[in-house]
């Protein structure tokens, strides 16, 4: 399968998913976990091991150092992050990594509704829904930054 092949494919294939299984609900602020819809982008692209330096997801997310910044110290506040050494790099860069409080969050408020995502996965046989979580985890390691 060339490149543009599976380009196709999955701009065909992911609105199908998206429109079968994202969620009817507006996140607002005042949704439980007081979250507004940038602070839930902030969280879905962070891992809970793996460090993201404040910099590049500032270059991914294409917003100002200053403005994520603040957005994060209030994550770390609220408990949704946590500031964590970039082991083998510049010990005055410091990584963010989820909490469980915040991987808690990203599972509320995510635009996938987890009933309707589950009702899907359950038509498939276990096989496939292991290379479909494969493949989506690579799709998406490949996204970051």
């Amino acid at each position: 399968m060339t490149i543009a092949e599976a380009v196709e494919r999955i701009q065909f294939a992911y609105p199908q998913v998206y429109y079968a299984c994202h969620t009817r609900h507006a996140r607002k602020k005042s949704n439980p976990f007081h979250l507004s819809a940038r602070d839930s982008e902030i969280l879905v692209h962070l891992d809970r091991a793996r460090p993201t330096s404040l910099s590049s997801l500032a270059r991914h997310m294409d917003l100002a150092a200053s403005t994520l910044s603040e957005a994060v110290s209030k994550l770390v506040l609220h408990g949704y992050l946590l500031k964590a050494s970039r082991s083998g790099r510049d010990r005055r860069e410091v990584g963010i990594v989820l909490t469980p409080k915040g991987i808690s969050a990203v599972r509320a408020s995510s635009v996938l509704e987890a009933g309707r995502l589950k009702a899907v996965l359950r038509r498939l046989p276990a096989k496939d829904v292991a290379s479909v979580v494969r493949g989506l985890t690579r799709l998406a390691g490949a996204c970051r930054p």
